[in-house]
């Protein structure tokens, strides 16, 4: 088994972090993975995504063109990521930051408040993490404690402080998104 996702936003958003946590759970899974970021040049503010892809056996090519899975941070990369999704896929979209509905019904979708959530944590940081959350609950490639575990072996010793909030975070992205997904038509 394949799975490719998108991870898209803007510089700042924690895009590139989150693409990694997501590769490394895998990687500590024994799964096989790579990961691809791509800038844009400015360096806050400007365009960031990522490409993961996870696969139980070696990997052809990293390169992804039309992913089962994106998880949009912004406007610009909803626009720009939501025609690419493959139909029967999912596009989780962080509804902080987005003015629109997914258009395609062709595809599942979750618009999660993140950021919402994240200050109601006390942290806007944790937006991401949040979105990482309602991303794993409908796509069910990892699971949340993987990503725990993962964030507890490789966080910084000076952030392990910050392990309860993002546990949080991952559990409350989560359950939004048990109850407001909409499933593809």
């Amino acid at each position: 088994m394949q799975t490719e996702i998108f991870v898209a936003g803007f510089g700042g958003q924690g895009i590139m972090f989150a693409g990694q946590v997501i590769s490394y759970a895998a990687m500590d899974k024994g799964r096989e993975v790579t990961w691809i970021p791509s800038y844009g040049p400015e360096m806050r503010g400007g365009t960031a995504n990522c490409t993961v892809v996870i696969a139980d056996e070696e990997i052809g090519s990293p390169l992804v063109q039309n992913p089962p899975a994106a998880l949009v941070m912004n406007l610009p990369s909803l626009d720009k990521y939501e025609p690419a999704v493959k139909p029967g896929g999912l596009l989780v979209v962080n509804g902080s930051m987005v003015d629109r509905e997914v258009q395609r019904r062709d595809i599942a979708s979750v618009s999660v408040p993140c950021n919402e959530i994240a200050e109601e944590l006390g942290n806007r940081r944790l937006a991401t993490m949040v979105a990482i959350g309602a991303l794993l609950e409908l796509l069910p490639i990892l699971e949340r404690k993987d990503i725990e575990a993962t964030l507890a072996a490789h966080m910084p010793g000076r952030h392990k402080h910050l392990l309860p909030s993002n546990y949080e975070a991952l559990k409350r992205g989560a359950e939004y998104a048990k109850k407001h997904a909409r499933k593809a038509n």
